[in-house]
Formats: structure tokens, sequence, C-alpha cells
């Protein structure tokens, strides 16, 4: 059961409602579920398929997509499940944001995914204005967050997640949890309408610390919660201090957030490569015409 005093949902990162079974199982609760076009690739029935050479028409690995999040969305009724769009560095904003509307009619508890990039922070800004709840993922600086902060202003809470992937950071030599830290400090300034979603967990001491600094959300693979749970839940305790090793430190910047979105830098290559990641992904799924 949820340990006493943990106040951060958790959630599970994944593409198979078999995992989201078993993690509710362990756990004996989870508050959410998150997806992308890489973890549907990895789903045992699409694995199968393409073991065989099977390859999917759009529609057909669309249609498997939207089947899939009715399933875990049905397990955790409560919860919210976040939703991918298709978005490489060429996608428009007005095509991000028509399969958007699509996707978030699929189940009644949905987060629409959209890159942090200029594209995907201007169908977010329109996605809000239509009472769409939204997921700002690949979210790698300061200023992409505060840019998700402004493009989204006037959302009610609960209504705007922003997801910066710590362990991409990790990978460069960057400490992503000073990342988490740093966007928790700047939104502190604000009026609280977007909630920081710990993602791209690599290990168990990435969601403790996350647990410790006060992120609203985690996200973290089936392998992470597995660990967690069978270690018995653990809460950091008062004395926790996360040991970041050799990576370099992210210094917080004092960033003003009443700005236009556009007025940030919101440019990182991780971001690029992110996107670039995914649609790949998703592309290989897909009979060639």
């Amino acid at each position: 059961m949820r340990p006493a005093g943990l106040k951060t949902r958790i959630f599970l990162d994944g593409g198979d409602p078999d995992e989201t079974r078993q993690a509710i199982d362990l756990l004996g609760f989870l508050d959410g579920q998150t997806t992308n076009p890489t973890l549907i690739s990895k789903n045992p029935e699409v694995r199968e398929a393409i073991d065989r050479g099977v390859r999917f028409s759009e529609k057909e690995i669309i249609a498997f997509y939207h089947d899939l999040v009715k399933k875990i969305s049905a397990m955790i009724p409560q919860g919210s499940i976040s939703v991918e769009v298709y978005a490489d560095p060429a996608t428009y904003a007005d095509q991000m944001l028509r399969q958007g509307k699509e996707m978030f009619g699929w189940i009644p508890n949905a987060h629409i995914k959209f890159p942090t990039s200029k594209e995907g922070l201007k169908a977010a800004e329109q996605a809000v204005k239509g009472r769409l709840r939204v997921n700002m993922t690949l979210c790698f600086s300061q200023e992409q967050a505060a840019a998700v902060y402004a493009a989204t202003r006037g959302a009610k809470k609960g209504e705007v997640f922003v997801s910066p992937f710590i362990g991409r950071l990790d990978d460069r030599g960057e400490n992503g949890m000073d990342l988490i830290a740093n966007i928790l400090k700047m939104y502190s300034k604000g009026d609280g309408h977007v909630e920081v979603l710990t993602a791209s967990v690599r290990t168990l001491d990435h969601l403790l610390c996350a647990i410790k600094l006060g992120s609203d959300i985690i996200t973290a693979p089936f392998a992470i919660l597995k660990e967690w749970g069978k270690k018995g839940l653990p809460m950091p305790k008062d004395d926790y201090t996360y040991d970041c090793g050799k990576l370099a430190a992210m210094p917080y910047q004092d960033i003003d957030l009443s700005k236009q979105w556009q007025e940030y830098n919101i440019s990182h290559d991780l971001t690029v490569k992110g996107m670039e990641r995914f649609s790949a992904d998703w592309n290989a799924l897909i009979k060639q015409s």
C-alpha cells in the first residue's frame, strides 16, 4: 500500500498492460501511467509480430495504441494515462493538435504528450484553451520548463505536466536531478498550474531523490518499481542525500515566469534527438507502401 507520507504520485512508464497489472499487485496502488511510441514498439504483442516479419498499416498501429490505453485506463480509472502524438522534428503544431484532440477522446483520463519544442508548445497553447490535458515531454532545461509554464498559462492544476528526462542528462554527464530541483524551485514562484513529472528514471536512487525533492509525479519503468516494491517501498529518510558521483552540476537560473513562451530559449539537442528516436521507433512498425 501507499507509504505513509508519500505525496508524490507514482506512475508506471510502460506500454504493456500486464506490467500495469503486476505493478498494481506489487505496490498495492498506482497513480497513472505514461506511454510513448518507443514503449509501444516494445509491447510483447508488437514485438512478436515484428519478429515474424509483420508490419502494420498506420491505421492498424493507431488502433492497437487506442485499445492498449483503454485497457490501461480501465485498470487506473482515477489516475492519468499519458498518450503521445507522433512528432518528428518536421511535424507542425496543427498536425500535433489534430492528433491530440483525437487521442484525448480515447479515454476519460488522458494527458496528451507534446514535445517541448516550438511546434509542440504552439500545439499545447491551443490544446489547453480547448481544455485538453497535456504532458510536455522531452524537457531538458529550466528555460524549456518556463516556456511550458507560459504557454499553458490559464490552465487549472492537474491539466498540465512537464516531464524533465533526467536519465538522458545523466547519460551525457549532467546531474539530471539538479534540473528537477531547479524547476521545482522556479515553479514555487508561480501559480502552481504546471506539475513536475520526473521522467527517464533509471535507478531507485532517482526515484528516492525525486520523492525527497517533492516532485509532483514520478514515472518509472516496471523494473524500478519492482525493485522498490521488493524492498518494501522505502521512503527517503530525513538525512537522505543523493550521490551524483562525477556528474556535472546544473546551476539554478533565476528566470522570470511572466514572459511570453516565445521569449525563452527552448532549443535543446536532446529534445530533437528524442523526437527523432520516438518517431523512428514508430515508423519502424509501419509497412512501407
